[in-house]
């Protein structure tokens, strides 16, 4: 099974920007679709950004226009540009990984949109 390990979170001022990645133990990334969800507290997991292997790209509304999803293929990696981040952003953001019936997601990194 692929694994997922996920790098960037931390904590950022209201309309600061953080990147997140995602890299894939091995290449079937390359063929897979990869997504970023989040979990806020008391909340269920949520659809942030999801991109096809040929690149075609979906957002949430609520993030639209401040969130980009890429891929970087000959890495195994993908990220999530998040910028001018609010509050409501505060969550466990996770990358996801899926290739027809299977999938895998990563361990969680934490973002706090806070001053």
């Amino acid at each position: 099974q692929v694994q997922l390990a996920e790098y960037g979170g931390g904590l950022v001022q209201p309309g600061g920007s953080l990147r997140l990645s995602c890299t894939a133990s091995n290449n079937i990334f390359k063929i897979s679709v990869m997504g970023w969800y989040r979990q806020a507290p008391g909340k269920q997991r949520e659809l942030v950004a999801i991109m096809s292997s040929g690149g075609v790209t979906n957002y949430a509304e609520s993030v639209k226009g401040r969130f980009t999803i890429s891929r970087d293929n000959p890495k195994n990696t993908v990220y999530l540009q998040m910028n001018s981040l609010k509050p409501e952003d505060t969550a466990v953001y996770y990358c996801n990984l899926v290739l027809g019936d299977s999938g895998s997601w990563g361990q969680g990194t934490q973002v706090t949109v806070s001053s």
